[in-house]
């Protein structure tokens, strides 16, 4: 048995990646496919964890990320982008002065790069209405006129995420979009290990 309670599974024997086998990185294969598929379950049980969590806002930070989500989907957004809304927030509890980078991170594999672009930068967009109260620059998105993305992601903060506060908005529960965050973390698009032969 193991130190948490589970049957012991086969374990690659190097001290160092150097002593390295063959056999070694097929034990690690093996552990990685199921783990990989369930990102998606991971990445739901973390999104919980803002659940509570006002930080002084009139909602609390999961409610905003449903209420973004389902303010998306009901626009008629595709998949890929309404899961973007949910996760958006994501972030909020590991990089206090850089959510949207950790938000964009975990997508990058998974979503096309205007979708990416769009979630890595929303925090600078979003800025566009609160950040004269805190003595910054609102128009700090100035910066990206020009970029193909600019629009989009203007676009996301104005009609989704500035409006996603309101505590009597009629929020679609997490438990709809499951589905939705299951299937697009199934596979990447792009990853380095996309070619790699790990199942053994």
């Amino acid at each position: 048995m193991s130190d948490h309670g589970k049957p012991s599974a086969p374990r690659a024997k190097f001290k160092a990646m150097t002593e390295g086998t063959q056999e070694d990185w097929q034990i690690i294969g093996a552990e990685y496919l199921p783990f990989a598929a369930a990102g998606g379950r991971r990445i739901l049980d973390h999104l919980r964890l803002l659940d509570g969590d006002y930080g002084g806002f009139p909602v609390d930070r999961l409610e905003h990320c449903l209420q973004t989500a389902t303010r998306a989907h009901r626009d008629g957004r595709d998949e890929e982008y309404v899961v973007c809304a949910l996760l958006h927030d994501i972030g909020d509890t590991l990089g206090a002065y850089n959510h949207p980078d950790i938000a964009a991170a975990i997508l990058k594999p998974f979503v096309s790069e205007e979708n990416h672009w769009m979630v890595q930068h929303h925090g600078i967009f979003q800025g566009y209405y609160f950040f004269h109260y805190l003595g910054m620059d609102r128009n700090m998105r100035d910066e990206f006129k020009g970029h193909p993305h600019y629009q989009r992601t203007a676009e996301f903060c104005h009609k989704y995420d500035q409006t996603a506060f309101d505590p009597n908005y009629d929020s679609m529960p997490l438990e709809a979009f499951e589905p939705m965050v299951m299937s697009l973390f199934t596979a990447p698009k792009t990853s380095i290990y996309e070619t790699a032969s790990i199942d053994g």
